[in-house]
């Protein structure tokens, strides 16, 4: 069920990705952008993440030459965008030991990052943190949603039973800024096509990409550390 959950969410990101940037031919590059991204979530499920990578990479690259135009390299990004944050998220979950508890960590982290951030930002305002790109962000819903995150990241450890609580609420920080680098990054990409929106599936909430963007820049950061530095310091 989770896995089709992610499928479903890939189709719709990768349709949405391939209406936000311009190309020559769109059709074609929505087309491959949706088969790329299946099969490559299909390739993590069959062989690990590192099959999901190569079959990213490559759909990544017919993407960009089927889909024509100046933004070609953005078009075929999208692909490898998309499949990092949601075969990260899958890697997560399927974890043997702690999978459940690392995607509540993950997800409730993401959530909490946008909550305090909105909060903080709405009542204590100040600088902005990147006016440009986006305007109502601020420096202080930036710490703001660190903090969030990292007291629900150290709740999730301590449920868990984690066996250092303590290092899972600084992990917790750090997600919140990979997070709302995530949420700049596609701030910036629909800021360069004069769009509001990513999309229209959520009634009043924009496009599915507009509700993770966050997540799909959290998940893959924190699949990398938990598999490398994070297993040698025994984080979890």
């Amino acid at each position: 069920m989770f896995h089709a959950l992610i499928a479903v969410g890939a189709v719709a990101s990768a349709v949405e990705w391939g209406n936000l940037v311009p190309c020559h031919r769109k059709g074609a590059a929505i087309a491959l952008s949706v088969a790329g991204v299946l099969l490559a979530l299909a390739a993590q499920i069959a062989a690990g993440p590192w099959a999901a990578v190569v079959v990213a990479i490559l759909a990544t690259a017919g993407v960009a030459v089927a889909s024509g135009g100046p933004d070609r390299g953005l078009s075929g990004g999208g692909v490898l965008y998309i499949v990092a944050g949601l075969a990260g998220l899958m890697w997560l979950r399927d974890d043997p030991d702690s999978g459940l508890a690392l995607f509540l960590f993950t997800m409730l982290g993401v959530w909490a990052t946008d909550i305090g951030a909105y909060a903080a930002g709405r009542t204590i305002g100040g600088p902005k943190l990147a006016p440009r790109i986006s305007p109502k962000k601020t420096w202080a819903g930036l710490i703001g949603g660190m903090a969030s995150s990292a007291l629900v990241g150290w709740g999730v450890a301590l449920a868990a039973g984690a066996q250092r609580p303590l290092l899972a609420l600084a992990v917790g920080a750090v997600l919140a800024v990979v997070a709302q680098a995530g949420d700049l990054f596609e701030s910036a990409v629909k800021r360069r096509y004069n769009v509001k929106d990513s999309g229209h599936l959520i009634p009043g909430h924009g496009g599915i990409l507009d509700r993770i963007d966050g997540l799909l820049s959290a998940a893959p950061v924190l699949a990398l550390f938990h598999a490398t530095i994070g297993t040698a310091i025994a984080w979890w």
